[in-house]
């Protein structure tokens, strides 16, 4: 089984337009991945949280069965915990869950 973990932590919506949302999608949609999960870390979460067009490209990354997890401690920082959870994401604790999946030999990518 092939299973990519990315982390997105740049506030750079070139990077992810370009770059990391594409990588995503066609993870899942051509099968290059079993299983493809994006954490959002940092100034990302921010920018869900705010910017509408980011939000549509997260819902279409959600549609093809990227799994959207936001690490709480950051969305609490920013006051954007609830916001996130509104628009579908999980959002919790990811220090274990990143390290879990390190051990488990998951491919790991960091935008």
């Amino acid at each position: 089984m092939h299973r990519v973990f990315m982390i997105l932590s740049t506030a750079d919506i070139i990077v992810h337009e370009e770059l990391s949302f594409p990588y995503a999608t066609n993870s899942m949609k051509q099968g290059w991945m079993d299983q493809v999960r994006v954490i959002l870390w940092g100034p990302t979460e921010k920018m869900v949280a705010e910017n509408k067009k980011f939000q549509d490209m997260i819902k279409m990354l959600q549609v093809t069965g990227v799994e959207i997890i936001a690490c709480k401690a950051c969305s609490d920082n920013f006051g954007v915990s609830e916001k996130l959870e509104n628009l579908g994401i999980n959002v919790q604790y990811v220090g274990t869950l990143v390290t879990e999946m390190l051990k488990d030999g998951w491919y790991q990518l960091t935008f």
